[in-house]
């Protein structure tokens, strides 16, 4: 069955002035549907186009001679992630047991932000930060390129893209600007706290 290009979660101009409606435009419309469209291509007809997106990710993920399928697949569910990890009104600090949680194994939420924006900001080239919960613990982590924490065994909770059509258009070359307003204006913790109870 293939896998759909989910609509935005939002409009167009929802997250505005943070992500702009052309940088969204581009992004979802462009960027993501071609991982989608060329994903679907790259299993019709073979023994994965009948698997789950996440088995397809995890059973090619390190074999070279699958590199291509691998890509599309963890770009596109990384995407499909991303989205859901932003809205309008966003950022800001959690509440509840994702609060309580982070300050339990950060030490201070503020940590958090520290660590988080310091995976974004030193992953050199195109890739990802996450928080993902790893053997119950909370931990930050980066990945390069389109590579996906659940190869490793982690649960991803939250992704910030940091390849350069994330930002762009809006902040040119200052990826930094950008991932101070990802955290401060457009987070979902809700999402995030979604994901944690599930996991656990």
């Amino acid at each position: 069955m293939a896998y759909e290009l989910p609509a935005l979660p939002y409009d167009y101009t929802a997250l505005e002035p943070y992500i702009s409606k052309n940088t969204l435009e581009f992004h979802h419309d462009k960027h993501h549907a071609a991982y989608v469209t060329n994903y679907n291509k790259a299993v019709e007809g073979t023994d994965m186009a009948d698997k789950s997106i996440e088995e397809v990710i995890k059973a090619v993920a390190g074999d070279s001679s699958k590199a291509g399928l691998f890509n599309n697949a963890a770009q596109a569910w990384n995407h499909s992630f991303y989205w859901n990890c932003m809205k309008s009104g966003g950022g800001g600090a959690p509440s509840g047991e994702l609060a309580d949680k982070i300050n339990a194994d950060f030490g201070s939420f503020d940590k958090f932000v520290e660590e988080f924006k310091n995976a974004g900001a030193t992953q050199f080239g195109s890739g990802w930060a996450w928080l993902v919960l790893d053997n119950g613990t909370l931990k930050v982590t980066k990945t390069g390129n389109a590579e996906n924490p659940m190869t490793s065994g982690q649960t991803p909770l939250l992704t910030m893209d940091v390849w350069e059509h994330a930002y762009y258009l809006d902040y040119q070359n200052r990826r930094p600007g950008y991932i101070d307003d990802f955290v401060a204006n457009l987070i979902n913790w809700d999402f995030v706290a979604e994901n944690l109870a599930a996991a656990s």
